[in-house]
């Protein structure tokens, strides 16, 4: 077999085999397939595209790449839940507590943050002691304990993906939609998961633009789960504005654990509740979601969602006394509000440049390897369809640099759409796949 045969296999728009996708990603792994010819080929998939046979296949081998974890030592259905990225996006933080105090054991294994879009083990290190690396066996032992981690990936899970991705992102193929739907389900695939719930999140602040190409996306990721065996379900939730109110490490820490108190935000409380609902469902303790969420709800209620993480936190190192005491987060030396500049309805948020807001403050990182400032951000006081007076407060801006701080208003006064006239409302969960 030569790779020069199969990019002109697939600039002709033919199907590959098994054999000749594995042949890819074996020999892009191991180094004899070189750069200059894998970017010719991923320039052919992103206008050739893939048949759902052949995104399986490149999932399954790009999984096959590197470790893979069994959970099988784990009793129950184990349900891994996925975002594809956003602003805001504490839900993880939120969602994984809650289902495990429900009985549905998760072990996740999570990323940092790059560009705007934060990560959930960043988020995590705002807690003091917590230790987002576990070997694997502390891994799986901590889920037989308490039915719950969370950790950092390890170094050898898909290395045929992270190089990979690492090359679309220089030549212009990010956006071929079979490469970010095996790169996505081969993670989760090696991570071991019996069933996996995608959160496809659409509009500004995320990664697909629209609802169309949400869908488009997340077809194929159901697709594939149902080629591999592997039960998966794809909710479409909005991201043009910010999720919740808060944006920023520390600050994202704090509301989620106000959300599993049962004090957060509308908008981050039902997007759990409906990724949770359909987690217990996947995981075999109901048969629809309208009991599911109502036993989540039971489960926050009774504060058995919120000592669900206190366990995790206690579990790994970190100090559990920041569920009862706030004021343990790490805080920026400086708040500044954001006022407005006229009186109406707040029409428009826009969660990218909140997003690059939050980086320009140092709470994001534009390469992997940046430091990161884990008590900046922003939070928000004002959503879409809020009614705002002159002068009021729009947001508070949390910052340690004044330089930061006045490139950064800049970019959030600039996010900010005033109106006469209340918006349409929008929804919150598009569809689900």
């Amino acid at each position: 077999m030569r790779m020069v045969d199969l990019i002109a296999k697939k600039r002709d728009g033919h199907e590959y085999t098994a054999e000749e996708i594995r042949f890819i990603v074996q020999g892009y792994t191991d180094g004899s397939i070189p750069d200059y010819q894998m970017s010719a080929w991923a320039m052919a998939v992103l206008f050739r595209g893939m048949t759902p046979f052949e995104t399986g296949e490149l999932t399954l081998a790009m999984a096959a790449s590197g470790d893979q974890f069994d959970l099988s030592s784990i009793p129950g259905v184990k349900v891994d839940k996925h975002s594809t990225g956003g602003v805001g996006d504490k839900t993880t933080l939120v969602v994984a507590p809650l289902v495990a105090s429900a009985g549905i054991p998760v072990a996740k294994m999570s990323g940092r943050g790059l560009g705007h879009s934060g990560g959930t083990i960043d988020k995590l290190e705002s807690i003091a002691g917590f230790q987002v690396e576990r070997n694997r066996e502390q891994f799986l032992q901590q889920v037989r304990d308490i039915g719950l981690a969370v950790v950092g990936q390890t170094g050898n899970l898909t290395p045929a993906d992270k190089k990979l991705y690492a090359l679309r992102d220089v030549t212009a193929t990010v956006e071929a939609v079979p490469l970010i739907a095996s790169s996505i389900m081969s993670k989760k695939i090696a991570s071991g998961a019996d069933a996996i719930v995608l959160d496809v999140k659409v509009g500004k602040g995320a990664f697909m633009k629209n609802v169309e190409e949400a869908e488009v996306l997340a077809e194929a990721m159901v697709s594939i789960g149902r080629q591999v065996g592997r039960q998966t379900v794809a909710v479409l939730s909005d991201m043009n504005q910010p999720l919740g109110f808060a944006v920023g490490n520390a600050l994202e820490v704090k509301e989620a654990i106000e959300t599993l108190r049962g004090h957060g935000p509308e908008d981050l409380t039902e997007l759990a509740l409906t990724i949770g609902a359909r987690m217990l469902v996947l995981g075999g303790l109901f048969a629809d979601d309208t009991a599911a969420r109502e036993h989540l709800k039971e489960r926050i209620a009774s504060g058995q969602a919120v000592e669900k993480l206190r366990e995790m936190i206690q579990a790994q190192g970190g100090d559990a006394r920041v569920v009862d005491d706030l004021d343990l987060l790490p805080a920026a030396r400086i708040q500044h509000g954001i006022k407005a500049k006229r009186a109406g309805f707040i029409t428009k948020i826009d969660a990218e440049k909140i997003g690059h807001a939050s980086v320009e403050l140092g709470a994001g990182r534009m390469t992997k390897d940046a430091p990161i400032d884990l008590a900046v951000g922003i939070v928000l006081r004002k959503k879409i369809g809020d009614r705002v007076d002159r002068d009021e407060t729009l947001a508070v801006v949390h910052a340690n640099d004044e330089h930061m701080l006045a490139s950064a208003q800049k970019e959030i006064e600039s996010a900010f759409e005033i109106s006469t006239e209340n918006p349409d409302k929008k929804s919150l969960i598009y569809k689900i796949i």
